[in-house]
């Protein structure tokens, strides 16, 4: 469980000891916190778990459940290690995930010639969990102002029901912030980018306010639909390639050209551009792989940005709480740690 994951036992002392590791220190850390290792160089996020610098660092345990899918069980387990440089904060995370989860409400020509988008036939909106991506996410309590965050986590801003699976997300005060990074995979991963968004006290409201809380911090979109144009996809990657043949589930923008239906019944076509992300939007990167059943992924965000909607880590003696959540090929049926967990700055 969570809470045990920073402890270790007497034998496991006596032996880091004999290695002349700092075991001590790492007892001393409190339950759910991730202490960042300080480097004074930036880990190679190309090599992901590989930078010598992962091996240093130390991990924090992560429990998730109530999810979706997750091998049908909604739950997984995984690690999160955390370092910094003097500008730049950089995590490792990686969790269990049995299946890499591609298929973005395609499209697939139909034995009659006809093309169609698949969907998940439970969905009655907003809830596909049979084509979709895999994600994960992390939401910052910006300035601590979110009130209650320490003891329920990211918890605290969802709120059920309010005609939604999985409700709404919001904070419950004025002034109360959150940032969110929101890694998904097919949209943005393959882009280098994580969307950051934030999220606020904007209450649900059908008509003028169906996002409630959650908002982006640059109005442009990271993905457009592709439409179908006389029963058939406007645009197709310039590989002709299916995308259940080796081709791509999404299209980065200059990569596509017109329509041609050289496919055969059962072909998959991507659905949707890959717009990329721009300005406060695009301040976290990512480097992201998934194999044998464990995704793996190094982020990297500036200490410090300057945006008001950003969590800063300007104080490297705060603590800092934040929320982790893991979707597998989920919409929103998101699996999330029972507690808050807690960031600081190792010296």
């Amino acid at each position: 469980m969570i809470k045990k994951a920073a402890t270790v036992s007497a034998l496991a002392l006596a032996v880091l000891a004999l290695a002349g590791c700092q075991a001590v220190r790492e007892e001393k850390v409190a339950p759910n916190t991730l202490v960042a290792l300080k480097l004074a160089s930036a880990p190679d996020v190309n090599l992901l778990a590989a930078d010598p610098a992962w091996a240093k660092a130390q991990p924090l345990a992560v429990a998730l459940s109530d999810g979706a899918n997750f091998g049908g069980k909604g739950q997984t387990d995984g690690t999160l290690k955390a370092a910094y440089t003097a500008d730049t904060l950089y995590m490792l995370v990686q969790y269990k995930d049995p299946t890499n989860s591609v298929r973005r409400g395609p499209y697939q020509k139909q034995a009659d010639g006809s093309w169609k988008q698949l969907k998940d036939p439970a969905n009655k909106g907003g809830d596909d969990n049979m084509y979709y991506e895999d994600k994960w996410a992390m939401l910052w309590s910006i300035n601590n102002s979110i009130k209650g965050f320490d003891e329920q986590g990211c918890a605290v801003t969802c709120h059920l029901g309010q005609g939604k699976p999985y409700g709404n997300k919001y904070t419950n005060n004025p002034g109360e912030l959150g940032d969110i990074w929101h890694v998904k995979g097919q949209r943005t991963v393959p882009m280098g980018l994580i969307d950051d968004q934030y999220v606020d006290n904007t209450r649900y409201d059908a008509k003028t306010q169906p996002n409630a809380g959650r908002k982006n911090e640059d109005p442009a979109g990271d993905y457009t639909p592709i439409p179908l144009v006389n029963g058939k996809p406007q645009f197709m990657n310039a590989d002709g390639k299916a995308a259940n043949a080796g081709g791509a589930y999404g299209i980065k923008r200059g990569q596509e050209v017109a329509f041609v239906d050289n496919f055969k019944a059962g072909d998959e076509v991507a659905s949707f551009f890959m717009n990329g992300l721009k300005g406060d939007r695009a301040d976290v990167k990512v480097k992201e792989t998934w194999s044998n059943g464990v995704r793996t992924a190094v982020l990297s965000r500036k200490l410090v940005t300057g945006s008001k909607f950003d969590v800063q880590f300007a104080d490297l003696k705060a603590r800092y709480p934040f929320g982790f959540a893991a979707f597998d090929n989920a919409q929103v049926r998101h699996a999330t740690t029972d507690d808050a967990l807690f960031l600081v700055f190792g010296k």
